[in-house]
C-alpha cells in the first residue's frame, strides 16, 4: 500500500515518536510511505520513509499531496487539506488522533468540528476511543503505543548509593505542558525530600528545551535536583535504568509513553491517572495510580521508598506488562485497521 503522512514536526515527544515508529514499521513491512513536511519541520527521530519538504514554512496544501492509497492525518490543522486531497482521489483519509485537541489545546472552535470530517479514525487507548465516541459518535480503532528495543532492564539499580526517584520535565513556556502538572510534581518531590533527605531526585529533559527555557534553567540552578539531558534513546534508557521509582504527574494523556518505557527498564511506576495509562496500570499490582484530587503522589513514592520489597514486586509486574507493548504490535494493529477499511470502503 501507498501511505501519505502529513506531519508538521518530528521533534522529541511521544506523539512524534509514534509517527516515526509507525512510518518506519510500515516501510519495514514493504509499504511505500511518503512524509509530507513543511520546510520548518524538525526531525529528531530516525526516519526510513521518503520525505517531501514543502517550501511553505507552516502549511500543507491539497496540491502538495501525491496520489496514494491512504492519507493519514494526525493533527486538527492538517485535516481540512487532507480531506480535500482525499476527495480529489489522492487516497482514503484516515485520522490518527494522537491527542484529543478540543479539551487539550486552544482553538476548540476549530479542533472540535475537525472530528466531523472523516469517519475513519485511529486512536491510542480505550479512554481515547470512548471520549471521541461520546462527543462525535465515531468509534475509532485502537492502535496502541509501543516501546523501542533500546528500552530494557539493564539491572544496574543495585549500583545506586541512595534511592533514585526520577521524572521527566518539559519546557513550560508556550502552554503545551499544562497537563503535566509540573508544579505539583516538584511540590510532591519536596515532600519526599523532607521525609527522606538523602533521596536523589532526578529530572530528565530534552537538551534543547533546557537550553531555551528560563523556567527549567531556574529549576536546575536551585541545586535541588539532578538534571539529565539525554541526546538519544540509548542515554534515555540508561537514565530510566538508574531510577528505582519513576514518577508521572500528568492528568491528560492519550497513552503516556514514558511510564511504559520506565516500567520496561525496571522502574517502579508512581503516576496520576491520565486516561491512557489505565490500559497498562493496575493500582497496587504493577504500579501505583491515583486520581489527581486524591493528592497521593508523594505518599505513594514514600511507601515504595520505605518498602523496598513492595517496590521490587511492583517493578517486576510492571516490566512484565510493559514487555507486551511493542512497536511491532502497534504497526500490526494499524495495518489490520487500514486493510479492513480498504476492503469495506
Amino acid at each position: 500500500m501507498k501511505f501519505t503522512f502529513p506531519i508538521l514536526t518530528l521533534c522529541k515527544g511521544g506523539a512524534q515518536r509514534m509517527l516515526a515508529e509507525l512510518a518506519n514499521g510500515l516501510v519495514d513491512r514493504g509499504h511505500e510511505v511518503m512524509i509530507l513536511m513543511p520546510s520548518s519541520g524538525v526531525i529528531e527521530y530516525p526516519v526510513q520513509a521518503d520525505i517531501k519538504r514543502i517550501p511553505n514554512s507552516y502549511e500543507l496544501k491539497e496540491q502538495d499531496y501525491p496520489k496514494a492509497d491512504v492519507i493519514v492525518s494526525n493533527y486538527y490543522t492538517l485535516v481540512k487539506e487532507a480531506q480535500k486531497a482525499s476527495l480529489n482521489q489522492k487516497g482514503i483519509h484516515i485520522r490518527l488522533s494522537l491527542c484529543y485537541e478540543p479539551t487539550f489545546l486552544p482553538e476548540q472552535e476549530l479542533s472540535f468540528p475537525s472530528y466531523h470530517v472523516t469517519p475513519h479514525l485511529l486512536v491510542l487507548s480505550k479512554w481515547h476511543r470512548d471520549l471521541i465516541q461520546l462527543n462525535h459518535g465515531i468509534t475509532g480503532k485502537i492502535v496502541p503505543v509501543g516501546i523501542s528495543k533500546e528500552f530494557y532492564n539493564q539491572k544496574i539499580k543495585s549500583q545506586n548509593k541512595v534511592p533514585n526517584v526520577t521524572a521527566i520535565i518539559r519546557k513550560p513556556e508556550g502552554g503545551f505542558s499544562w497537563h503535566r502538572e509540573q508544579e505539583y510534581l516538584l511540590n510532591q518531590f519536596m515532600v519526599v525530600r523532607k521525609a527522606i533527605p538523602e533521596v536523589q531526585l532526578t529530572l530528565i529533559t530534552p537538551p534543547n528545551e533546557l537550553y531555551t527555557s528560563p523556567a527549567l534553567q531556574s529549576i536546575k540552578a536551585s541545586g535541588l535536583y539532578t538534571f539529565r539531558t539525554p541526546a538519544d534513546d540509548r542515554e534515555l534508557a540508561y537514565y530510566y535504568n538508574q531510577a528505582d521509582i519513576f514518577v508521572n504527574s500528568s492528568t491528560y494523556d492519550t497513552a503516556s509513553l514514558p511510564g511504559l518505557e520506565a516500567m520496561k527498564c525496571g522502574a517502579a511506576l508512581v503516576t496520576t491517572y491520565n486516561g491512557g495509562n489505565a490500559d497498562y496500570c493496575i493500582d497496587g499490582t504493577n504500579a501505583f495510580i491515583s486520581y489527581r484530587y486524591e493528592d497521593r503522589l508523594s505518599s505513594d513514592i514514600l511507601k515504595l521508598l520505605n518498602q523496598p520489597n513492595l517496590r521490587k514486586e511492583l517493578a517486576k509486574k510492571g516490566e512484565e506488562e510493559a514487555s507486551k507493548w511493542t512497536w511491532d504490535r502497534s504497526v500490526q494493529a494499524m495495518e489490520d485497521a487500514v486493510t479492513h477499511l480498504l476492503k469495506t470502503t
